[in-house]
């Protein structure tokens, strides 16, 4: 099991948590209030915490899926990516994709979620073709319904 420091920068928030035994994502919360318009309405949420990530890890923010498929709130550049050296507030880019109703986000509402994983980085090694695979250049849906 990994260990991730964390810096608690408001501490009247709940802290990230886990919702159940087993989860990947730890959830977490907004520090303000605000208003999301829709119709592609987009904010910047401070989360009131900050992290350091262990040695050869990323972050990814991901959405909510209770608040995706009742409200439309969704992650704008889901997932959001952290970078290990990263080490500022983390804020969630909330992104309202309801066609009609403004979504209010409270200070504490449960906004998105935090998966830590494990990355490779790679050395990159120039070539002038590719080796053949079963699928090759097919491109996006070649591969059907």
């Amino acid at each position: 099991m990994l260990t991730l420091a964390i810096q608690l920068l408001d501490t009247d928030l709940p802290t990230p948590t886990y919702a159940h035994a087993g989860d990947a994502g730890l959830d977490l919360y907004a520090r303000i209030d605000t208003e999301i318009p829709s119709a592609g309405g987009r904010v910047l949420v401070p989360t009131g915490v900050a992290i350091a990530l262990p040695q050869g890890c990323a972050g990814f923010v991901l959405p909510r899926s209770g608040l995706a498929l009742k409200f439309g709130i969704t992650v704008a550049n889901a997932p959001g990516l952290i970078d290990g050296g990263y080490r500022d507030e983390l804020k969630v880019i909330l992104l309202n994709t309801d066609p009609n109703s403004p979504y209010q986000v409270h200070r504490g509402d449960r906004i998105a979620q935090l998966v830590i994983q494990k990355v490779e980085t790679v050395n990159l090694n120039f070539v002038s073709t590719l080796g053949d695979s079963d699928r090759g250049i097919g491109g996006f849906g070649s591969s059907g319904r």
